[in-house]
C-alpha cells in the first residue's frame, strides 16, 4: 500500500522498513529473468557509467520487469537510463515518458493542498480534527499537523484483512473514502496523539476528505488546479475513484504475491521465491487494478520526467508561501528518536539523508523521488515490479545505490 517509503501505499509497517533502509547499505540477491537494458545515452557522466552495471544487476536480482532512472546534477552532470521492458517478457523497451502509479508520493500532493489551504487561512495546523470530523475518536486531541506528520496514533486501514481479501477477489473494486476511514478508525490507536510515529493511510484519507469539505470540489480537481497545472505536469493525474485506467504509453505493473499473502510481510514463502527465480511462477499483472483503496494516500499517476520537476518544486519551493515552505522542511523529524540520522518525516514530506521527497509503493509499482536542496541533486526512480519476491522495494534499492554513488563522487 503506501508509506514514506511505501507498499500498497505503503503497507505501512513494511514500507516503513524499506524506507528506513533508504539510508543504509546496498544489498543484492541472486538472479533470474534479466531485463533487457537500454543502450546508455551518449555523454554518460562518470557516475552513471559506474552505476549502470550495478543497477542492471539489481534489476536482475529483484526480478524487475522495467525501471527508469533520472538524475539531475549541475555539479556531476545529468543522467537518464532505463532497463527492461514495458510488459513481462515483452519486446518494447521502457521509456522515461511511460506512465506509472506512484503510490505514496501522492501523499505529498494531498499534503501540499492542505498546506495551501493553511496559507489561505482556511484551516490551521493546530486545528483539532474534531472541528472537521467529529466522528474521529479522540478528535479534539488530534491536530491537522499530526495527521500530516503521521503522529496521530490512528490505525491504518490497509492492514485490514477484509480490504485485502476484497482487492484480491475483485481487482476492479471501487472503495469509498468513508469506508476506508471507518475501517481505520475502528482499529485501536497505536499511541496517544503526538506521542509516537506510525505511518497510516487513514491520516491522509481523512485529509483528502477535509480538503473536499473545505473547497466543495473533488480532490482530483484541487490537485490538478493547485499542483499539476501550475507546474505543467501534463503527464500526471489523480484519477477519479471509478477509474482503473493507466494512460498510454505505460509500463505494466507486476507482483508475485497476492494482497492477502503480503498483508503482514512482503517476503514471500521460500518456495514461491524459488519458483519466481526459476521462471516457473509468472507475476500477476496488476496494471489496471483499481487504486481507489489508496485514494488520497496513493492513487496518483505520473512519469519520471514529471516527477523530476515536481520533487524539485516540492522541496525547493514554488507551491507554498516561503514561510510555510520553510516550516514544512523544518517539520521533518526522525521517525525513530533513537536514530537521529535515520529516515525523517514531517508535513507529508520524508527525508533520506540529505534528500527530501517521498517514496511510493503499491502492488506493481515502486517509486523514489528525492531532491537534495544543498547540492541541487535530484533522483527519481521507478520500477514496475513491487514488491520483489524477497520483500525488497526495487526503486528504493536502486535509489540507495545512486545516492551512495553521488555522495562518493562529491555530489
Amino acid at each position: 500500500m503506501s508509506c514514506p517509503t511505501d507498499h500498497r501505499t505503503c503497507r505501512a509497517r513494511r514500507l516503513l522498513t524499506a524506507v528506513t533502509a533508504a539510508g543504509a547499505v546496498l544489498a543484492a540477491s541472486c538472479a533470474a529473468q534479466a531485463p533487457a537494458p537500454a543502450d546508455p545515452a551518449p555523454s554518460v557522466p562518470a557516475y552513471g557509467a559506474r552505476l549502470q552495471p550495478q543497477l542492471e544487476q539489481l534489476a536482475r536480482d529483484l526480478l524487475v520487469t522495467g525501471a527508469a532512472v533520472q538524475v539531475r546534477s549541475a555539479e556531476l552532470g545529468d543522467w537518464t537510463t532505463t532497463m527492461g521492458t514495458r510488459t513481462f517478457r515483452g519486446s518494447e523497451p521502457v521509456q522515461v515518458g511511460d506512465h506509472v502509479r506512484i503510490g505514496s508520493v501522492t501523499k505529498t500532493w494531498t499534503g501540499t493542498v492542505v498546506l495551501q489551504l493553511v496559507d489561505e487561512g482556511r484551516l490551521r495546523l493546530d486545528d483539532p480534527v474534531a472541528t472537521y470530523r467529529p466522528d474521529v475518536p479522540n478528535g479534539p486531541n488530534i491536530t491537522i499537523e499530526q495527521l500530516l506528520t503521521m503522529r496521530s496514533g490512528l490505525g491504518n486501514y490497509t492492514t485490514s484483512l477484509e480490504i485485502n481479501e476484497r482487492m484480491d477477489a475483485d481487482p476492479g473494486a471501487v472503495f469509498d473514502p468513508e469506508e476506508l476511514i471507518a475501517i481505520g478508525l475502528a482499529e485501536p490507536p497505536a499511541f496517544p496523539p503526538g506521542e509516537g510515529y506510525s505511518y497510516s493511510n487513514t491520516n491522509t484519507v481523512l485529509l483528502g476528505r477535509i480538503v473536499e469539505q473545505l473547497t466543495g470540489a473533488p480532490l482530483e480537481a484541487e490537485i490538478e488546479r493547485r499542483i499539476l497545472a501550475p507546474l505543467g505536469l501534463g503527464a500526471s493525474s489523480f484519477p477519479a475513484r471509478t477509474s482503473s485506467a493507466l494512460p498510454e504509453p505505460r509500463a505494466n505493473g507486476y507482483t508475485y504475491g497476492t494482497n492477502v499473502e503480503t498483508v503482514d510481510s512482503n517476503v514471500l514463502p521460500p518456495e514461491k521465491q524459488a519458483a519466481a527465480r526459476a521462471g516457473t511462477l509468472a507475476p500477476l499483472d496488476v496494471t489496471t487494478s483499481n487504486p481507489s483503496w489508496a485514494w488520497s494516500a496513493g492513487a496518483g499517476i505520473s512519469t519520471s520526467e514529471d516527477l523530476v520537476a515536481y520533487v524539485q518544486a516540492l522541496v525547493g519551493g514554488g507551491l507554498l508561501s516561503e514561510a510555510t515552505q520553510q516550516a514544512r522542511i523544518d517539520s521533518v523529524r526522525p521517525i525513530d528518536p533513537a536514530d537521529p540520522q535515520g529516515v525523517g518525516y514531517g508535513l507529508a514530506l520524508a527525508r533520506f539523508g540529505p534528500y527530501y521527497g517521498h517514496t511510493g509503493e503499491l502492488p506493481g509499482y515502486n517509486t523514489f523521488a528525492g531532491h537534495d536542496p544543498e547540492r541541487g541533486n535530484t533522483v527519481v526512480v521507478w520500477a514496475s515490479l513491487a514488491p520483489s519476491p524477497d520483500g525488497r522495494a526495487p526503486a528504493v534499492e536502486m535509489a540507495r545505490a545512486i545516492i551512495g554513488e553521488l555522495s562518493g563522487s562529491g555530489g
